[in-house]
């Protein structure tokens, strides 16, 4: 929503009888690794133990009234565009089976770990108002909340959606997470998937992320300087991926 982070406190649940503390100490380092490289502060936590490890942070940060992004911001005419690659799910289900490759491994991996900071700056910076992220709903069901919000339709062409190594060979093989198929379910009232779309295609639109990138919308006369500084930034995967056509009542998303 375009504010910037300033205090972390680390919420962890761990099992510490089953598996010892070496776990807790590795888990608790790599978020106050990621904490220093979004240059936050973490002053303290709450610890509860637990059967299965679960780890999170409550962020606190600032942002000027005038300048908050939200999912509601779209505006016809605006142009749509995605920070990162998906398909985190459907590699983590090849992971699972033992079918995913070392470099589709590795490139999942990479994008997760990658902080979407560089992304938000960028766009508070041109004054965006619409921004989300990518995570449980998948990029339909994101940009179904984008669309609802503003009652509005949106067209995505699926060919400009930037997909992460392997996850279009890892969808063909079907492997893909329930909560794709979920996802596809809940929100088929408001997203039409073109007959031209391949089904593996169709399947990675709605498959869930984890930590996934911003979609962002800005006006067309703002569109080509914020892409050229966010390659500049080193944000390789944006791409323009589709438009906001009109208004519409209850809000559409088009994929083509």
């Amino acid at each position: 929503m375009g504010a910037r982070p300033v205090t972390a406190m680390n919420v962890v649940c761990y099992p510490i009888e089953t598996l010892g503390v070496d776990g807790l100490k590795e888990i608790l380092r790599g978020g106050l690794d990621v904490l220093k490289r979004a240059g936050v502060a973490l002053i303290g936590g709450h610890s509860v133990e637990d059967d299965e490890p679960k780890y999170g942070l409550s962020v606190t940060g600032f942002v000027h009234p005038d300048r908050i992004m939200t999912n509601s911001g779209l505006l016809p005419g605006d142009k749509i565009i995605l920070t990162k690659p998906i398909g985190t799910g459907i590699i983590a289900t090849a992971i699972k089976a033992g079918l995913a490759s070392l470099e589709s491994s590795e490139a999942m991996e990479l994008s997760m770990c990658a902080l979407n900071k560089i992304s938000s700056e960028v766009a508070v910076g041109f004054g965006l108002k619409a921004c989300t992220d990518v995570t449980g709903f998948g990029l339909a069901g994101h940009l179904t909340e984008m669309a609802r919000g503003a009652q509005c339709r949106l067209v995505i062409y699926s060919g400009r959606v930037p997909i992460l190594t392997g996850a279009l060979d890892y969808a063909s093989m079907g492997l893909v997470p329930a909560g794709a198929h979920n996802n596809r379910k809940f929100f088929s009232t408001w997203v039409r998937v073109g007959e031209d779309v391949n089904l593996e295609v169709s399947d990675l639109m709605f498959d869930p992320q984890t930590s996934g990138g911003l979609l962002l919308g800005c006006c067309a006369a703002k569109t080509e300087a914020l892409m050229a500084i966010l390659k500049e930034k080193g944000e390789n995967f944006a791409e323009i991926i589709g438009e906001v056509i009109e208004p519409h009542p209850t809000g559409l998303v088009e994929i083509y």
